[in-house]
């Protein structure tokens, strides 16, 4: 059974920082890129970031650029999305995503297995 679990949420003031962890089992970790998504009430699920699998390439949302940092540890089977610098706009619940062909990092249907989410409230 494939899993991922994504930990690491929670509520914080604007300019505050929180990192996500994603831990995946049931699959050979370092064949998938690994996708952070979020959703935000009342509108469509977004893609933050994503790492690839091969050699460690990065992508970013614009809005996020300069301040979320996404790694991998394939020794861990475990991805991470830093978040520094966080604003009330980034309040969603972010989801972690896995997918072995992904082409367009933000495309959600090239991910094929996903996590249950975790909160991220930013409020002063």
């Amino acid at each position: 059974e494939v899993q991922l679990v994504e930990s690491g949420g929670g509520s914080v003031q604007p300019g505050g920082s929180l990192r996500l962890s994603c831990t995946v089992s049931g699959v050979t970790f370092n064949d998938y890129a690994i996708g952070w998504f979020r959703q935000a009430p009342g509108k469509e699920r977004e893609g933050v970031s994503c790492i690839s699998s091969s050699d460690g390439s990065t992508y970013y949302k614009d809005s996020v650029k300069g301040r979320f940092t996404i790694s991998r540890d394939d020794a861990k089977n475990t991805a991470y999305l830093q978040m520094d610098s966080l604003k009330p706009e980034d309040t969603a619940v972010y989801y972690c995503a896995a997918g072995q062909w992904v082409v367009e990092f933000d495309a959600s249907d090239e991910y094929e297995h996903w996590g249950q989410g975790t909160q991220v409230t930013v409020s002063s």
